[in-house]
């Protein structure tokens, strides 16, 4: 039984401010995700029929997101938000306002300070959103453009979006219970190719699209180049009947090479560590270990090889 939706807006004239509180029937990774990836922000940011489409997005301290409201008529009002501040599932700010195609800031309208606090609930998460002006007459202009109403309408889309994939969450990887997936590789066409399959399908993504941006600086590596960050590391779609559907980009300047055979792996996720180590073991006899099966920078303990057949398997044990 979902609990119910916390929503208070306030317009605060004396400090120049709106102060929002919303609560979502959501985890707190799910609904920082939907505030700060820009497939899933794309989602739900415009009050329909309008939709949001992202330019550019670079989610880190100094970076800024640039995107467009798009009309039905494909007319285009482009903005752009330059994040001050962040703390990890906790809070991020930046600096919001109108600006041009090549996004630059509009400063002729007006522009405010955005501060998100995030609060774990357990099966709730609120945020609390300040809004900061410049002056009275720029809050004024603001609430008479229809913030209140646009914003409500967004909030309801991401309700919708948030409702969506919690439920694929839960149908589709709730425990360590084991399962079955299919893993195919891209040499940098991974979301062309999804964006493909989640049409056939009518299925939706679960937990949007990660990037390899957003891997975090190992000084143990060289950094990222910059063509790469765009790329896929890790996406999941639902296809038929609880099978899962997961894929990434396999970049050349990374050391890959992609070719028609090796970019499909059937992905066993077995519910202990051991069962996963005998797997692996068992399975690679006689056949052509890739990837060593070890503790990995993103929480598994993970592996992958080529059996005797020729076939590519990958072993994936990730506690939840």
């Amino acid at each position: 039984m979902h609990k119910a939706i916390l929503f208070n807006f306030m317009v605060d004239k004396d400090n120049n401010q709106i102060k929002v509180e919303r609560s979502f029937n959501a985890p707190l990774d799910l609904v920082w995700d939907a505030w700060t990836k820009a497939d899933i922000l794309d989602q739900w940011w415009a009050p329909k029929p309008w939709r949001a489409e992202t330019k550019y997005m670079d989610f880190r301290e100094g970076g800024y997101w640039h995107y467009a409201m798009v009309s039905p008529e494909n007319e285009k009002h482009w903005s752009r938000a330059d994040y001050l501040a962040i703390n990890h599932q906790k809070y991020f700010a930046a600096i919001d306002g109108f600006a041009d195609e090549a996004g630059k800031p509009n400063n002729t309208l007006p522009r405010n300070k955005w501060e998100n606090n995030f609060i774990d609930k357990g099966e709730q998460t609120q945020v609390n959103i300040l809004l900061t002006f410049n002056s009275l007459t720029d809050l004024e202009t603001i609430i008479q453009m229809g913030f209140k109403e646009g914003f409500t309408a967004g909030l309801e889309n991401l309700d919708l979006y948030i409702e969506t994939q919690f439920k694929l969450r839960k149908q589709n990887k709730i425990s360590n219970m084991a399962r079955v997936s299919t893993y195919l590789n891209f040499p940098g066409n991974t979301e062309e190719a999804f964006n493909f399959y989640k049409k056939v399908f009518r299925s939706e993504f679960i937990n949007g699209i990660q990037r390899f941006g957003e891997l975090p600086a190992d000084p143990n590596h060289p950094p990222i180049a910059e063509e790469v960050k765009k790329m896929v590391l890790h996406i999941e779609l639902p296809i038929m009947d609880g099978h899962i559907l997961m894929g990434t980009d396999a970049p050349k300047e990374m050391g890959f090479t992609v070719t028609k055979g090796n970019n499909m792996h059937i992905q066993i996720e077995p519910e202990s560590r051991e069962e996963a180590k005998r797997l692996f073991d068992e399975l690679s006899e006689g056949g052509k270990v890739e990837m060593p099966i070890q503790d990995m920078f993103w929480g598994a303990y993970y592996g992958s090889f080529q059996d005797r057949f020729g076939v590519n398997w990958m072993i994936n044990f990730q506690n939840k």
